[in-house]
């Protein structure tokens, strides 16, 4: 330790008080750096990036078990050519799915007594791999409360040594005869998927289109490390759960566009029987057939009758929303979005939409509750059923509860081991410097502009004054699903009212902002990391999400040379037939960093019964020619900086300047 002077540690002794609470002795604060000092010198923890979940939580929660691929690559290390391929991937399916294998396993075996000892022997083998990596300190406070001291004791005691390999065949032996081996054996599983990733990053948009985003928001809520960049659904469920009622429109009508409800009645209790029986009255003698959900009508587990339900339920809450919209529009100005306000352009008498001097025929003119004199005022039974609405979203505990978990471990972008993480873009200008957003009188550009929407996201949903800025705040939430400079979107517009109501391409058509093209370039790559305090090198990326990378075209997820990658590669099964894939993970590890793409998950069920694993192919992007330790990351700055304040802590002591506590002559 270099000699440390009593003014160098004189203006940090206040400070250095505080610490020696924690660090009461000589001792104690020995014994930390010691410790941190060997934590530097371990291998870096794998990071696991996922993006545009979508409600697919099926696929979800397998790429999350396997690891993408990580275990299976484990399992191959470990045993190479000592286990049949089919035994391999009897392994990999068990520490996935430990329950479900079980009962299968159960049903087969003639001596399970047998199966329950080699089984476990693997599986010890496996988790003595995966938590290599790590302290004993870490490992132990992942372990399952019931088994913490067998599981320590078999992970760190070698059955090659002789003089514990009796011990070892005991404690396994008996586990089996006491009946425990289930229980035993679910609990390694769980801890194996648990070690093999130290961290997860979701790059935004668990919401939306596919059915279960609310199991997906369970799953991470009791997950041990993870962190979210929100994307603009994500948004949208936080506006509608902050009291933005044309964010409720909008969340509606996305999951009866794709007939699923099951996030919106069964995950969060809201309760959509009002807006059923509008809609049955409302349009009772119209087929809604612009409106028809986008499902297979031939595999769909709806009926025709509740299809038809759904398509009525879908033209009613899409109609509420235009006017929702209108509303916020003439409130703000200052969006600049008065051209988004079209009910007043339709001609029904000769179903036309006139629009630029054009005119474009109606697919629907049937629209009973607009009135050609004030086509944005909501009926009186629209503006009964939204306080319905609202008075569900806002008293949903479950919904609370996870906008809790994506406010606390949410934000608009992370940099993390020079990964920088955002799930759209950062809006630019032609020439590539950053576009100068107005909000509230002021410019703001850059870095500041995602500080700037994230504080305004906060004020939305926790700012209790009542003031204009929470007021504010709500209405931008609706701003950043849509409006053309916020950095989720980032595209002329949303052409939602254009989709439904006319077949012109021209006229459907949103062109993304200058980001999406410049993305390709190295040096606006380079101003983007910089901007956000990132150095660009060789270990430097930025990670989006967003825009499917339309791979069955040739469109690959690498872009600038390696600067940036986008990994929305299709998860949701919306995206699938313009993508050929069902999306992109990234995984970095110590090695160096690695692109999965997935082909589609068949079924949860598939893969119990059939040890059918999701088929993945990896690409390596970045290898490391020498191993990445945990002192080469943000953590490992994060501990030097401890380690030389508990040095000062440790001059203190013996300079007298700080007495010791906890001494007899205390």
């Amino acid at each position: 330790m270099k000699n440390i002077t009593q003014e160098a540690i004189a203006g940090d002794l206040r400070y250095l008080e505080l610490l020696s609470h924690s660090f009461p002795t000589i001792a104690d604060a020995s014994t930390e750096i010691i410790n941190l000092e060997a934590i530097l010198n371990l291998p870096k923890g794998t990071e696991h990036f996922l993006t545009d979940l979508h409600g697919e939580y099926e696929a979800f929660q397998h790429v999350l078990k396997n690891a993408s691929g990580a275990v299976k690559r484990k399992v191959n290390e470990i045993f190479g050519n000592t286990l049949r391929e089919a035994e391999k991937k009897e392994l990999c399916t068990l520490i996935y799915y430990p329950e479900e294998k079980l009962r299968l396993v159960k049903e087969r075996e003639t001596d399970l007594d047998d199966w329950y000892l080699i089984t476990l022997n693997q599986l010890v083998k496996v988790c003595q791999n995966v938590s290599s990596k790590y302290t004993r300190s870490k490992v132990r406070k992942a372990l399952p409360k019931d088994f913490s001291y067998i599981i320590q004791e078999l992970l760190h005691e070698s059955s090659v040594d002789p003089n514990k390999y009796a011990y070892i065949d005991v404690i396994i032996n008996t586990i089996i005869s006491i009946r425990r081996a289930d229980d035993f054996i679910i609990a390694m599983c769980n801890l194996i998927q648990r070690l093999t990733i130290d961290s997860l990053h979701i790059v935004g948009d668990i919401y939306d289109r596919g059915p279960g985003a609310h199991i997906i928001m369970d799953t991470l809520c009791d997950y041990h490390n993870f962190d979210i960049q929100w994307g603009n659904h994500d948004i949208l469920w936080m506006g509608a759960a902050s009291g933005n009622e044309a964010c409720m429109a909008n969340v509606i009508r996305m999951a009866l566009r794709y007939a699923n409800l099951s996030t919106l009645e069964d995950g969060y209790g809201i309760n959509l029987l009002p807006l059923a029986t509008f809609a049955m009255e409302t349009y009772k003698d119209d087929p809604c057939t612009v409106f028809v959900p986008k499902v297979d009508v031939a595999s769909s587990h709806h009926n025709e009758k509740t299809l038809r339900l759904i398509s009525q339920m879908h033209k009613a809450i899409t109609v509420i929303q235009f006017k929702l919209e209108a509303t916020i529009i003439d409130r703000r100005p200052e969006f600049g979005m008065e051209s988004r306000k079209l009910l007043h352009r339709i001609d029904r008498s000769r179903g036309v939409f006139i629009y630029g001097g054009k005119e474009y025929v109606m697919r629907d003119t049937n629209l009973p509750t607009v009135s050609p004199d004030d086509p944005y005022k909501l009926t009186a039974e629209e503006q009964e059923l939204m306080e319905k609405i609202h008075a569900s979203f806002i008293n949903s505990e479950k919904l609370k509860k996870h906008m809790r978990c994506l406010f606390t471990y949410g934000s608009m972008y992370l940099v993390c081991n020079s990964n920088l993480l955002y799930h759209a873009s950062v809006p630019l200008n032609a020439d590539g410097t950053f576009k100068h957003v107005l909000i509230r009188g002021k410019e703001y550009w850059g870095r500041k502009l995602l500080d700037k929407t994230d504080q305004l996201i906060r004020a939305a949903y926790y700012d209790e004054d009542g003031s204009d800025g929470k007021d504010f705040a709500r209405d931008y939430m609706w701003y950043l699903w849509c409006g053309p400079d916020a950095p989720s979107f980032d595209k002329d517009k949303m052409a939602t009212f254009e989709r439904y109501f006319t077949d012109d391409k021209d006229l459907q058509k949103e062109t993304k902002g200058h980001y999406y093209v410049l993305r390709n370039e190295a040096a606006v790559c380079d101003d983007i990391l910089r901007e956000f305090g990132v150095e660009p090198g060789a270990h430097a990326h930025i990670i989006n999400g967003h825009v499917p990378v339309k791979t069955i075209q040739g469109e690959k997820p690498v872009k600038a040379g390696g600067k940036l990658l986008v990994i929305d590669g299709g998860f949701s099964k919306a995206y699938q037939p313009e993508t050929g894939i069902a999306g992109y993970t990234l995984v970095y590890h110590s090695h160096g960093l690695q692109l999965v793409q997935h082909e589609p998950f068949q079924s949860r069920q598939k893969a119990i019964e059939e040890g059918l694993d999701i088929k993945s192919t990896t690409f390596l992007v970045e290898f490391n020619s020498q191993r990445m330790m945990v002192k080469d990351t943000d953590k490992g700055r994060e501990l030097r900086t401890q380690i030389e304040d508990l040095k000062k802590l440790l001059a203190a002591y013996r300079m007298g300047l700080i007495k010791e506590r906890g001494l007899k002559d205390d």
